[in-house]
């Protein structure tokens, strides 16, 4: 058996490549959201802080990934559907091949629609005087982001029955930052909706790269966040891997 990642995700980009509204696509909620709130909204948010796209960026960020993940579910769906999959499983290359081609798929179109939404932020006003370290340990908590939402991509766009299955689990996630400290800070929340919000990952990884990006000093919310990223990311992929043999031997 050979494996032949490369090949497989050579092809799925070639198809992203053709088509870049993917990637359009997917930027154009974030960045209308970006809009929204610093230019309609941004006057009377209280973040604590001067420049609110600078506060808003990170969780911006994180809906950006949210919604791209949902591809995933798609390109898998489809290819399920079509035969495809089945196909490639008779062939003579590793059968994880199949599925690590759709995953860094992912990783690498959603690093693309990331850097999109980060260059409309800087014509926004964005600014950061984080160095080179922080960059890299902010896009290393995005790329664990992305692959354990990825990974959990894999399971509805496996299972699903329709495209609207394999897309719909992925609602929830693109709202979960409104109950975070990705919009205001989490003390302007009632006691109950502050409990949940302190204690969901995207408030941790949240935190976690502003304070990269602005503070410097990162605390304890880089480790909680690594931690949700990681323990997401290896529980889904268990389950997507299980799903895989059953759904295609």
């Amino acid at each position: 058996m050979k494996n032949k990642t490369g090949v497989l995700l050579g092809r799925l980009m070639c198809n992203i490549m053709r088509s870049p509204d993917t990637i359009i696509t997917v930027a154009i909620t974030p960045i209308m959201l970006l809009l929204l709130f610093v230019y309609v909204f941004g006057g009377a948010i209280e973040s604590g802080t001067d420049n609110y796209v600078n506060y808003l960026l990170p969780g911006i960020l994180l809906m950006t990934i949210a919604s791209g993940v949902a591809y995933t579910s798609l390109r898998l769906f489809t290819d399920v559907k079509s035969g495809l999959m089945a196909r490639f499983i008779t062939m003579p290359i590793k059968r994880s091949s199949v599925l690590w081609a759709h995953v860094l798929t992912s990783l690498v179109s959603n690093a693309l629609t990331v850097m999109v939404v980060v260059l409309v932020a800087l014509l926004m006003g964005f600014r950061s005087g984080a160095g080179i370290l922080n960059w890299l340990a902010v896009a290393g908590i995005l790329g664990l982001f992305t692959l354990a939402l990825t990974w959990l991509a894999v399971i509805p766009g496996l299972k699903a029955g329709s495209m609207e299955g394999a897309t719909a689990y992925s609602y929830p996630l693109i709202f979960l930052p409104f109950i975070s400290s990705a919009f205001v800070p989490t003390e302007t929340m009632p006691a109950v909706v502050r409990a949940f919000a302190e204690n969901q990952p995207v408030t941790s990884i949240v935190n976690a790269i502003r304070a990269l990006l602005y503070e410097g000093s990162v605390g304890n919310d880089i480790w909680i966040a690594l931690a949700w990223c990681i323990g997401i990311m290896a529980i889904a992929y268990i389950f997507a891997s299980k799903v895989f043999k059953h759904r295609l031997g």
